[in-house]
């Protein structure tokens, strides 16, 4: 089997030098080159045409972001930023995965970690899935999508809370979707489509750090007509709003009198994930009396699937998944197409227009 070829661009000697003692321990990983700034990446990308290529956010001369810019502009190829855990750095590593880059990681503890040991398995889990990743470019959203609109007969008021009971024949809604690898571009393609008087609440579990889900909420809710915040605990699912799970926690949903509720916490990650979907669909799954939309896309690994069966088993649900051309990694949504529930397979640009298709539909 043919090692795939990476690039490996920091500013510390040091960091260039445990990154690749890292990924050269993997068999299937060769370090071919390394690069000490944004130019020299730019220059390096060029001569030795790596598979992947692990970037540095914060070097002088040139940083990560215009390296990354000149990259993807004249040798595209799969890129895993390094990022330090700012809030700064986490804003920058989202505009980096809006210009391309294929994921990121956090370095523990600061531009030199010391550390750097502690996320040995994930640098070589990443790098391992961006080299099979998609990185056919998607047009970066530049300015606010239109979003899509609902049917011309209904009548409900976003910010009114979801009760988990029939009102008459007709339920309330909750839309859940669960992403990882590519994740941050698709929910830009999605989330900006959805009409801001939604009549359901949509709950989103996106791997990431903390503190990167707040950077992201932030940016999505600038980009989009309906409301989209960082969940809370204890907080009341309110319609025409988009709660991301807090990186570092687990987001339950559980019933409070006639309410639904978010509760967050610590408990132990599941599948390497905190959040993680399967725990977020399995509570969706015990609250009744509630019609639920299960949205899986672009991303590593199954999250998502054994929690679709959960839901599906226990209530309506319609689930849409992301197809295959338009996922950065095509993991997830394979895991839950494989379990033959899904009612929906389309492209990303199409998800929002099925998440409102299924949420106006009066079943």
């Amino acid at each position: 089997m043919n090692s795939k070829k990476i690039l490996v661009v920091d500013d510390s000697a040091f960091m260039r030098k445990l990154i690749s003692e890292f990924l050269s321990e993997h068999p299937q990983l060769e370090v071919i080159g390394f690069g000490r700034n944004g130019r020299d990446a730019v220059k390096k990308a060029l001569e030795l045409q790596p598979d992947i290529i692990t970037l540095d956010i914060e070097m002088p001369e040139m940083d990560g972001l215009e390296a990354l810019k000149e990259i993807m502009g004249k040798q595209p190829c799969a890129v895993i930023m390094l990022s330090s855990l700012t809030k700064e750095g986490s804003e920058t590593t989202l505009k980096a995965i809006e210009l391309g880059a294929v994921d990121f990681i956090a370095k523990p503890s600061g531009t030199i970690s010391l550390d750097l040991h502690k996320i040995k398995d994930v640098l070589i889990e990443k790098v391992l899935a961006a080299s099979k990743a998609n990185i056919s470019m998607r047009p970066v959203l530049s300015e606010k999508p239109v979003p899509v609109q609902p049917p011309a007969d209904s009548h409900h008021p976003a910010g009114s809370p979801i009760f988990s009971q029939g009102h008459g024949k007709k339920m309330d809604k909750l839309v859940l979707i669960a992403t990882s690898t590519g994740g941050p571009r698709a929910l830009q393609h999605v989330v900006t489509k959805l009409p801001r008087a939604l009549p359901a609440p949509v709950v989103v579990v996106q791997h990431m750090p903390p503190g990167f889900t707040k950077s992201l909420s932030e940016r999505l809710n600038t980009l989009s007509e309906i409301h989209v915040k960082e969940g809370e605990d204890g907080e009341i699912l309110q319609k025409g709003t988009v709660y991301i799970a807090p990186g570092g926690k687990h987001l339950r949903l559980k019933k409070a009198g006639t309410s639904t509720v978010i509760a967050l916490d610590e408990s132990a990650p599941e599948g390497g994930h905190r959040p993680a979907a399967n725990t977020t669909f399995r509570s969706a799954a015990e609250i009744q009396g509630l019609e639920k939309v299960a949205v899986v896309m672009t991303g590593m690994g199954s999250d998502g699937a054994e929690g679709l069966v959960k839901l599906k088993e226990t209530g309506s649900v319609k689930a849409i998944a992301e197809a295959k051309e338009t996922c950065v990694v095509y993991g997830m949504p394979k895991a839950a197409v494989a379990t033959h529930l899904v009612d929906d397979v389309v492209p990303v640009d199409e998800i929002a227009s099925a998440i409102v298709k299924h949420v106006y539909n009066k079943r």
